[in-house]
């Protein structure tokens, strides 16, 4: 079965995480898309609908078995409605197109409990608890947990707590009260730390010792996370090792957050925070309360670093110094809080390679392109 995951003309909404990827295959829960239908149906092609730049990464075809909105996060009730469809079908909910086969002439209305469907980059940490609590499901059906170290302390039920393969988890504190824990293989919770459910970790991530979490976070895989995070979303690879506050943010891939960086996500007058907009191409005022950091892939901040309410870092950015840098940080800057100046692609990918390489990988011929259109349209 080929199956594409479309954009839906929404893939600047979730920028800078999507400038580097389809919204397909964007972190929510525990899975992407892409590993969410690869889960259902293994011997699936995945293919992509987005922005030509990344087709070399994320392939396209035009002749597909299935054409799945890449925006809607899909629990067993959606996708069994999918896979029922019929040659030349449409699944809609209420103004929205979840999927179709064939030229989608025909509409079906989607009667079941409303879907899970992102409208804007703020959804990913929003909508996590949602999202984990179904792919919890997904994931641990018909499947046993390793059992649980009676080192560690259980508030819940115990039963919600699904532990790979691998994984080490010792002298913590693990609360379900509030949603499942999930952990993924060879991953690591250090000793001390205090987990709140619904919580993610990803294959290889690791808490540090003493990390405080929050509920409805995620670490993607291979990320690295200490201090306190209440309701982020780490897409891979990125690393947040000491202390130092997080909330209601999300981050890309490749990321390093400097140690004691803190990042607002209240205004001290409690209002409505704007923030920018990669489609308007400048601040736009949203409905939220609740508000932090957004950073880009391969983005990175030095120690003590100190981040406005909503602030938005874009790609292979580098902040540093005392003070508060700019609410909206361009692609490839070089910010020293009171000046930004651009940062030199062969930099970039240097600095990017080095960071890669300390897990035996480097930037592709493929991922360098992206980054190239990614500075030539910043």
């Amino acid at each position: 079965m080929k199956i594409v995951l479309f954009d839906n003309g929404l893939h600047l909404r979730f920028a800078p995480l999507s400038l580097t990827r389809p919204i397909g295959d964007l972190r929510i829960g525990i899975m992407t898309n892409t590993e969410r239908w690869k889960l259902v149906e293994p011997i699936a092609e995945i293919f992509y609908e987005s922005e030509v730049y990344l087709k070399e990464k994320f392939p396209a075809t035009k002749k597909a078995d299935l054409f799945v909105n890449g925006a809607l996060i899909p629990n067993d009730e959606v996708i069994a409605a999918i896979l029922a469809l019929s040659e030349n079908e449409k699944l809609v909910f209420e103004s929205h197109e979840l999927a179709y086969k064939g030229t989608g002439s025909e509409l079906v209305k989607y009667t079941g409990k409303t879907p899970l469907l992102l409208e804007n980059r703020w959804d990913i940490f929003q909508k996590n608890e949602i999202a984990i609590q179904s792919d919890f499901d997904l994931i641990s059906v018909g499947r046993t947990s390793q059992p649980i170290s009676t080192s560690n302390t259980v508030i819940g039920d115990a039963s919600l707590i699904f532990v790979e393969e691998g994984a080490q988890v010792e002298a913590a504190i693990l609360n379900t009260t509030e949603g499942p824990i999930y952990i993924g293989k060879d991953a690591e919770i250090m000793e001390g730390s205090i987990v709140r459910g619904p919580f993610a970790m990803c294959e290889h991530s690791v808490l540090k010792l003493g990390t405080k979490v929050y509920g409805a976070t995620t670490l993607g895989p291979y990320c690295k996370v200490g201090g306190e995070v209440s309701n982020v979303v780490f897409q891979a690879y990125s690393n947040k090792g000491h202390d130092g506050f997080l909330g209601n943010a999300t981050i890309g891939e490749w990321c390093n957050i400097g140690a004691d960086t803190n990042a607002s996500n209240l205004k001290n007058n409690y209002g409505k925070i704007a923030v920018f907009s990669y489609e308007t191409k400048q601040e736009e005022q949203t409905d939220l309360q609740f508000l932090g950091l957004c950073m880009g892939d391969h983005s990175k901040c030095g120690i003590n670093t100190m981040f406005n309410t909503g602030t938005v870092v874009g790609v292979s950015s580098n902040v540093f110094g005392s003070g508060f840098p700019a609410k909206y940080i361009p692609s490839f800057s070089w910010c020293d809080v009171d000046t930004i100046v651009p940062f030199r692609f062969e930099k970039a990918v240097e600095y990017a390679n080095n960071m890669m390489l300390r897990r035996k990988l480097t930037l592709s011929n493929a991922e360098i392109d992206i980054l190239k259109h990614v500075q030539s349209s910043n």
